[in-house]
């Protein structure tokens, strides 16, 4: 098997989490429309540019092209994320899981995270992945417990004060 050389086919190597909130459904689905009605007029212009004859010095041509193939690509990726996703439910219960809201206590303040999937995490907001080490420390972990993950060479303890 050969391995990719280029940036862009080892992109297509990273693994995608499919988990992701219904607000983030919807706004893929929106995305996918919004592309799809983009697309029809991206290739009337590569039909048009087409026609003013030699493609190797036609670099207006290989523009739109490159722009139709980007299109297609984001549209593929949105298509498949779609057909994939794992839709994040709130649910009840003692344990942290994802969708939930958890207030911690670190160094003696209070800090709260949402734990979601990885491509919705915003750390400024609060929002992080259930893959960092802290969104994973925290999962099945209920009120009162301790969890201890190691950051930047040390070892931070967290207190979970409350799970919404």
């Amino acid at each position: 098997m050969r391995l990719p050389t280029r940036k862009s086919e080892k992109q297509n190597l990273q693994p995608v989490d499919l988990h992701i909130t219904r607000e983030k459904y919807d706004e893929l689905t929106a995305l996918r429309e919004r592309l799809k009605k983009a697309r029809p007029k991206l290739a009337d212009e590569v039909k048009r540019l087409a026609e003013m004859g030699d493609f190797s010095e036609n670099a207006a041509y290989q523009i739109a092209k490159g722009r139709l193939r980007g299109l297609n690509r984001r549209l593929d990726e949105t298509e498949y994320l779609l057909n994939h996703a794992v839709i994040i439910k709130h649910q009840n219960g003692g344990a942290a899981q994802l969708g939930h809201t958890v207030t911690v206590e670190v160094n003696g303040k209070q800090k709260t995270y949402q734990i979601l999937g990885s491509s919705e995490t915003d750390p400024a907001r609060g929002i992080i992945s259930h893959n960092s080490p802290l969104g994973a420390a925290l999962l099945g972990k209920r009120v009162g417990e301790r969890v201890r993950v190691p950051l930047n060479n040390k070892t931070v303890a967290y207190t979970i004060v409350n799970i919404i």
